[in-house]
């Protein structure tokens, strides 16, 4: 299940969960989207008949409304953080291997603090933004000859980017870069790029903290007018309207 295209729209509980040895809970219809991870200890998540081993090498995405079993086989600590979403509705547990989980630990923590204290809401999503984008690309962008390409269009998504710039980035001729680009993602680099505009326009459009011509230029738009037009035709509604219908709580 690919978490790319993961739009935030609430965060419900950042708390950490021990759970002791030995005990198998049923739980009922999961009123959130969950991302835990172990800092000790396993759990076995029994779902649909398929079992999903949540300890210290995996973090674990838990599905809305399901039902499952929880068999605890070794007593931990297991971080965990509800949430509301849209572009995600996995049915089932979404399994993502770790190499470990200093970094995920900080970032939780951070979480942890900024949500107990109620303020400065842009920054735990942004902390939240932080743990999805270390686990969509764990194992995957780090070991990729593209990966300073997708670095240099996150930093620099405010900019017109072209292919020739991401092509000097990665140290390979441009024609070659396309090829590569398009064997690995799927689709061209000005495809990717307008996805990943696109998708962070709706993120700040969510939060609603920015205005639209903030917005349009953080996203690399050339006038608020452009963006208000190409972001109706790819989303199918105004960025006014999309605030409107999709603007997070306040907790």
């Amino acid at each position: 299940m690919d978490i790319n295209n993961i739009v935030i729209t609430e965060i419900n509980d950042v708390v950490t969960v021990f759970q002791s040895k030995g005990k198998t809970h049923t739980a009922g219809l999961r009123e959130h989207y969950g991302l835990s991870f172990a800092l000790s200890g396993q759990i076995t998540y029994e779902h649909n008949g398929r079992k999903y081993v949540s300890d210290t090498n995996s973090a674990i995405i838990l599905p809305k409304g399901q039902s499952y079993k929880l068999h605890r086989e070794k007593g931990g600590f297991f971080p965990l953080i509800n949430f509301e979403c849209t572009n995600f509705h996995p049915d089932t547990f979404t399994l993502i291997p770790l190499e470990n989980t200093d970094y995920l630990k900080r970032c939780f923590d951070e979480m942890q603090k900024l949500f107990l204290s109620g303020r400065n809401r842009p920054m735990l999503m942004s902390k939240f933004y932080d743990i999805i984008g270390y686990l969509a690309n764990t194992g995957n962008a780090e070991s990729s000859p593209l990966s300073d390409a997708i670095a240099y269009i996150e930093k620099n998504l405010h900019l017109n980017i072209t292919n020739s710039d991401l092509a000097d980035e990665c140290l390979m001729g441009e024609e070659h870069f396309r090829k590569l680009f398009k064997k690995e993602y799927g689709i061209s680099p000005k495809q990717y790029i307008t996805n990943i505009r696109i998708r962070k326009a709706k993120q700040m459009l969510s939060e609603g903290v920015l205005k639209i011509n903030a917005i349009s230029e953080k996203c690399g738009f050339s006038n608020p007018y452009h963006f208000c037009s190409f972001f109706k035709q790819k989303v199918g509604m105004s960025p006014s309207e999309y605030m409107n219908k999709n603007k997070i709580k306040i907790i």
